[in-house]
């Protein structure tokens, strides 16, 4: 039986080929098929500020696989269009030299504008800022109050540090201590 199939094709009448169109400039509306859940392509929506959950949650993917320059560019247009996540990942960029020199006032910045929009995690970075004097004038007690609205707003990371009396060992890592100790 299978070696009649071939004998059938052959069989049949040769089809006409259709007519070859000739190239025509569709330019004029736009591009044809784009690319569009590439990082390239979110990168380049967000230099436009045409961001949205999916282009600003495409920036944590470009950080985590070491693409910060792209991480950068997307989260900056984001947490400029008010999305307070993106500036605490701007903060995180700043404060660690990520796609960009370190730059501790803008980290802080990042984490004050964000914390006055009423983000637990805003609220509590800014207090570290503040309790360290890292990017701002150390003020512990401002600091400390800051923590305490992140913890009453229920983020555990700011109600462990109230549990150990503000000790900021109870939650950074003793390896980043040499980056916060005192430049005088």
């Amino acid at each position: 039986m299978r070696a009649l199939l071939p004998l059938c094709l052959l069989a049949l009448p040769a089809l006409p080929l259709p007519a070859m169109a000739e190239e025509e400039d569709f330019s004029q509306y736009g591009t044809t098929n784009p690319e569009e859940m590439t990082l390239e392509r979110l990168v380049e929506r967000a230099r436009r500020g045409d961001v949205d959950m999916i282009v600003c949650a495409n920036g944590y993917l470009a950080t985590k696989a070491g693409r910060h320059e792209q991480a950068r560019i997307i989260f900056e247009a984001c947490a400029n269009a008010g999305w307070t996540q993106a500036m605490t990942w701007m903060s995180q960029l700043d404060h660690n030299g990520l796609g960009a020199d370190e730059d501790p006032d803008r980290a802080t910045e990042w984490s004050r504008r964000a914390g006055e929009m009423g983000d637990a995690v805003g609220l509590y970075n800014h207090g570290i800022d503040m309790i360290r004097g890292r990017g701002v004038a150390q003020d512990v007690e401002a600091g400390r109050a800051l923590v305490d609205r992140a913890a009453a707003d229920g983020l555990g990371i700011a109600k462990r540090l109230q549990a150990a009396e503000y000790d900021l060992d109870a939650v950074t890592p003793d390896a980043d201590a040499w980056k916060y100790a005192p430049l005088f």
